[in-house]
């Protein structure tokens, strides 16, 4: 069995946000390329993972932001 590596750790960097609507336009860019990646594919299924996760720390810092909120 292969070690345990989490998709987002706690000490990595911090997401340097656009403004919400570039992160939302960027977020709703990506939804559409990986809505063509093949389920059965290990490789396009990580690739998904791990960009839609970094795009939505992206929109959730970029919406934090616009309200004042630091986190």
């Amino acid at each position: 069995m292969s070690e345990r590596t989490p998709l987002h750790a706690q000490d990595d960097a911090p997401v340097a946000p656009g403004t919400v609507d570039v992160e939302l336009w960027l977020a709703r860019n990506f939804l559409d390329q990986v809505a063509e990646a093949d389920i059965h594919s290990h490789a396009d299924m990580i690739k998904a993972a791990a960009g839609l996760d970094y795009r939505l720390r992206a929109l959730v810092a970029a919406l934090d932001a616009e309200r004042g909120e630091v986190r």
